[in-house]
Parts: structure tokens; C-alpha cells; sequence
């Protein structure tokens, strides 16, 4: 009963068609230069028809091809602006829709998990999907007890079309490279791979939601939706309306935009030290910002209007979905990572180098500088030095042009580390992260975000420091003890003096690495050197 183009062959050649398109599309390009077009004018040309058959390829076959196209949408601000421009419109488009599968076959694997009277579990039910994604798509609808809930349906066929499209996509990645100029694409598709069972598995993937709407329920800035039901391949969750991250990439205010790309952050950094789990599909279909009010549609309207601000930008909050793909990270980050990011910004040349190659990411049988290593790691952690940055595509393609070139000593270092198998997930979710915040151009206090949620970016005498009792003198001249408060922190922030560095826009948007100073440090030099690249 499948209507997802299954077989490898078809697959496969689709996928294809999409080097050789290029190459025709390059010497189409080559003709009409010769016939007197300018060169300007026939690129812009070659690679809005790149953009346009990359989006439709990759749309229709879903699965791993819709995947992959997902993860290269997330680092368009890394490309150059001129490439990035006409893949911009195309590949975001992947972020919130896809073609949808056909009614009958929608109805066909419902009544085959929920049963035949399956319609008696729904009070409403939209037949036209909400969102499309790359193994499944969402309908909304009336659970039967009132609640506006979210209706996850996966394609039949999905796990088989997920393996093929990245097999193939990987035998003839190099190929892809003109796609996306500047990235090594092939070391994304075998992580997607190594995730297809995870990704397939719904009753996981409640588990996963299951723990997180529990840690988050009373939180006033992240909320994440309670699981309604599972059955195998259909997944019924409370329904969120809210302002589509997407669309405040596209049209926000500079205040949602900071605001979306603060929450960003800090569910980056808190939500494995709060449940133990990352999520690891931070691309922009995923989040939406919602303004104060009922956290979810119990009438339909909740989380629904327009995106004006009614009640300040602080009231907004991150709605987070889809927890498919997860790390399990039981302390939370790696402390190795916040230990990496202190000493490197304290300047520590050989302890920051001793602690890379404890780690393994740098081999024993390579032998780097140290202090060619620190130098390596400092601009790409800038964020992390100063009070408040404002991270930007020019910030991210700088980064990326560094790392990627040839002929710079960064992409000579960087070709000598090496990435722990520990740290993989979280360098992507971490790349991926920062190129969401280079497209929303958040001015971001991601300092505050590290020193209160990432183990080890706090030196010990300063987390002691922190958590040390105010000392008074009571009427009786005994000293009384009390804890500081949040009254006391507003008196020093007053009494200090400002910081006049914090946050200069020009230095805006830390390619990911920030957070993941070691994880970066490890990418390969083909997945830094992209900064942009992926997506689950």
C-alpha cells in the first residue's frame, strides 16, 4: 500500500540525476556564455535551477534524500551569499512542508495500527497534513476526550527507502559537492545512517518526549508537548500552534528573533543536564515561538495569532518538537567540552592540548603546536568569551572560509584532528544549532547559558564562589548567614562596570563549534570546514 517511491533502482536514479543535472546545468550554463550572456547572470541562472530540481528531488523521495536535504538547509548561512541565495528559498522549504501521501494511504496505515475503528479515537480529523517530514508526516486533530492533539503518521516503506536513499547518497557524495560548495557531505550521511532504527522507533521516541514534557511541564520558557497516544508507526501527541521558527527566520522581529535564538540556547545546554537526553534534530521545523498564554490548543486557538508582542519579548517561549533522534548523555555534556572552552579562553595553550589528546581528538601519532591549536579554537569560540554576541551568516561564512580553504593554516591543522565516535552527535546538534541562530541573526547571552548549564566551563573555585553565603552583621552584632539573592546579583550587575566589549555585531554568529569546543576541534576538517551541515 505504499505510495513512497520504494524501489532502489527509481530511487537511485533520481538521486542521480542530481550531479549529472548539475553537470548539464554547467554546460547549458557554458553555451549561454558563449552566445554573450554575462557570467554573473548565468550563474545566478545554473543555480536557482540547482536549487529548484535539489527541492524536488529530495521532496518527493522523502526518506533519506528529504533528510539529507533537511540538514543542508540548516547551514545556508554558511555559503557564500551569492551561492547561498537561490538554495535559500528551495531548501527551506523542506523545514515545514513536503508533498504530502495520498487520503487512502494515510486512512490505510491508520486503521492498520489503530484498528479499524479508528475514527472512533478522534472527535475531528484533518485528512491535509500540517507538516511533512522526511519518514512521516503530521495531521491535526480532535482527540475524543476534547484535546487538540498532533497526529505523527510514518510513510509505509520508510525504514527501506531511509537505507537506500543513504547508501546511495553516500556512494556518490563527492558528486554533491557542487550542490553545496565547500562541504564534505559523506560524513552526515553515515552519521543519518547509523541513526535510521533510532528515527523508525516511535515508541522511543515517546519515551524521549515522555521525559522531557515531564522535566519542562512547569517551565516558563521551554514547552514541549505531552504524548496522547503510540501505536507502532503512528504517534498522537498534544497539539502546538505557535509562530513556526521558520517564519521568524523569514519575518521577525529583532525581538523574537533574539528571544527564539536565547531559548534556542538554553535548551541546547539545559536539556541534557535537566533529562539526560539531547535532541538531536534542531532544525528550524522543529521549534516554534509561542506567545504567553496556555502552553497547548485545548480550543484550536491557543499559541495561534499572528506573532505580534502583546506582553514583552521575555514572555515568549520555545515550543520544541519531534524527539526521534536523541543522545543519551546520562551526566549531560561532557564536561571535557566546558573544561575545552574555560581553558582555551583562559589561554592555556598545553593544557587545552593535553586534554584534546586524553580525549583522543588528537591521535597519538600526531604531534600539532599547541599553541597552533589555541589559535585554531579562539575565533571560533568568541561567543563564548564575551557577555553577549550576535551571531550572523557574514560571522558563520567567515568561519566556514577559514576552516575550508586549502590553503590556511586552520584547514592544515584541522585535516590532524580527529572526531571521538562519543562526540559525534553532539558536534552536529552543536553546528546545526549555531547555523539556526546565524539565520535568525539572535543577539545571544550564550556565556550565561554555558557557565549555568554545561559541566566544567566554571573553574571550581568559581563555581564555589557562586554557591558561598552572604555574611551580615544581625542587631546583635553576631553574624547572621543568609543565602544571596536575585536582589543581591541586580545591586553588583549595577555596581559594575559595563563591559563595553560585549557583543559587537560584527563578530556575530559562532560557527557552531561554540559549545562543543572540543567537538569542533575534532570535526573533521570537511564537517567544520562546512559549518553548514545538517538536520535529522
Amino acid at each position: 500500500m505504499s505510495d513512497l517511491p520504494r524501489k532502489a533502482v527509481t530511487r537511485t536514479a533520481k538521486l542521480a540525476a542530481l550531479p549529472l543535472g548539475f553537470a548539464g546545468r554547467a554546460t547549458w550554463g557554458l553555451g549561454k556564455r558563449i552566445g554573450g550572456k554575462s557570467a554573473e547572470l548565468v550563474a545566478r541562472e545554473v543555480q536557482q535551477r540547482t536549487a529548484d530540481q535539489l527541492f524536488k528531488v529530495l521532496g518527493e523521495l522523502k526518506g533519506g534524500a528529504m533528510k539529507l536535504g533537511q540538514a543542508l538547509s540548516v547551514f545556508e548561512s554558511a555559503l557564500p551569499e551569492e551561492v547561498a541565495g537561490p538554495y535559500r528559498a528551495a531548501l527551506t522549504k523542506l523545514q515545514e512542508a513536503a508533498p504530502p501521501l495520498p487520503v487512502a494511504t494515510v486512512h490505510a496505515v491508520l486503521a492498520e495500527r489503530l484498528g479499524e475503528d479508528w475514527r472512533e479515537l478522534f472527535l475531528e480529523f484533518e485528512d491535509k497534513p500540517s507538516a511533512a517530514a522526511s519518514i512521516g508526516q503530521v495531521h491535526r486533530a480532535v482527540w475524543h476526550d476534547g484535546r487538540d492533539v498532533a497526529v505523527k503518521v510514518q510513510y509505509p516503506g520508510a525504514g527501506e527507502a531511509l537505507l537506500s536513499d543513504l547508501t546511495q547518497l553516500s556512494r556518490f557524495a563527492r558528486l554533491l559537492g557542487p550542490l553545496v560548495p565547500g562541504m564534505d557531505i559523506k560524513p552526515l550521511i553515515t552519521e543519518l545512517r547509523d541513526r535510521v532504527s533510532e528515527e523508525l522507533d516511535y515508541e522511543q521516541e515517546a519515551q524521549s518526549q515522555r521525559e522531557h514534557a515531564a522535566e519542562f511541564a512547569d517551565d516558563p520558557d521551554v514547552v514541549v508537548p505531552g504524548v496522547v497516544h503510540q501505536a507502532d508507526q503512528v504517534l498522537v501527541t498534544e497539539w502546538i500552534g505557535g509562530v513556526p521558527l521558520a517564519d521568524v527566520i523569514a519575518d521577525g522581529t529583532p525581538e523574537q528573533r533574539d528571544r527564539a535564538g536565547q531559548l534556542l540556547a538554553r535548551f541546547l545546554f539545559s536539556g541534557p543536564a535537566r533529562t539526560g537526553l539531547l535532541h538531536a534534530d534542531p532544525h528550524p521545523g522543529n521549534f516554534r515561538l509561542l506567545p504567553a498564554g496556555p502552553a497547548v490548543a485545548s480550543d484550536g486557538e491557543a499559541g495561534q495569532d499572528d506573532g505580534a508582542v502583546e506582553a514583552g519579548a521575555d514572555r515568549w517561549r520555545l515550543g520544541v518538537l519531534d524527539f526521534g533522534t536523541v543522545d543519551r548523555l546520562p551526566g549531560g555534556l561532557p564536561q571535557t567540552i566546558g573544561d575545552s572552552l574555560r581553558l582555551t579562553l583562559q589561554g592555556d595553550a598545553d593544557s587545552v592540548y593535553e586534554l584534546l589528546r586524553e580525549e583522543g581528538f588528537v591521535k597519538d601519532s600526531i604531534d600539532l603546536a599547541p599553541d597552533a591549536v589555541l589559535d585554531y579554537l579562539l575565533p571560533i569560540i568568541e561567543p563564548a568569551e564575551v557577555d553577549e554576541f550576535t551571531f550572523s551568516r557574514s560571522w558563520m561564512r567567515n568561519q566556514a572560509a577559514r576552516i575550508a580553504d586549502p590553503r590556511s593554516p586552520a584547514h592544515q591543522l584541522g585535516k590532524q584532528l580527529n572526531l571521538p565516535p562519543a562526540y559525534l552527535l553532539i558536534h552536529r546538534v552543536t553546528l546545526s544549532t549555531i547555523g539556526v541562530l546565524c539565520q535568525l541573526g539572535a543577539t545571544v547571552r550564550l556565556r550565561e547559558e554555558l557557565e549555568s548549564w554545561l559541566p566544567g566551563f566554571l573553574s571550581v573555585e568559581d563555581e564555589e564562589q557562586e554557591a558561598s553565603p552572604v555574611v551580615e552583621a544581625s542587631p546583635d552584632d553576631s553574624p547572621t548567614v543568609r543565602e544571596v539573592t536575585a536582589e543581591d546579583e541586580a545591586l553588583d550587575d549595577a555596581a559594575a562596570p559595563t563591559d563595553v566589549a560585549a557583543g559587537p555585531a560584527e563578530v556575530a554568529a559562532a560557527p557552531a563549534e561554540v559549545a562543543a569546543a572540543p567537538a569542533d576541534v575534532a570535526a573533521a576538517p570537511a564537517e567544520v570546514a562546512a559549518a553548514p551541515a545538517d538536520v535529522s
